[in-house]
Parts: structure tokens; sequence; C-alpha cells
């Protein structure tokens, strides 16, 4: 299983724009679908996954 989540880091690290970019996606949609009941929650998950996945540094490790 580490050699999967190895591979699963090094492509979020190469995309990590594109990583961002769903997250925020993602936390977007489930605002809408809660109707924002869940607003402040759902933007900490999303910035706690950003800082976990390289939020800002596209260059590889």
């Amino acid at each position: 299983m580490s050699d999967f989540m190895n591979k699963a880091k090094n492509l979020a690290d190469q995309h990590d724009k594109q990583v961002d970019q769903g997250l925020e996606k993602a936390g977007d949609t489930a605002d809408r679908r809660t109707g924002g009941k869940y607003d402040e929650q759902i933007d900490k998950g999303v910035d706690m996954a950003q800082r976990r996945t390289g939020e800002g540094d596209q260059s590889p490790r």
C-alpha cells in the first residue's frame, strides 16, 4: 500500500495547481449541496487538504 501512496503523492506534487483547483471545486459543490450550512467546516477541510498536498508549491520534491 505504501508504494501506491508514494505514487499518488508524487502525482499530486507534480500537478499541484490542478489538485488545489479540484479541492476548491469540491468544496464549492459541497457548500452548494448543503446550502452553505457547513461553510466553515468545508473551507477548513479544503484548506487542510491543500496544505497536505503542498498548496502553492508547484516544484517536484
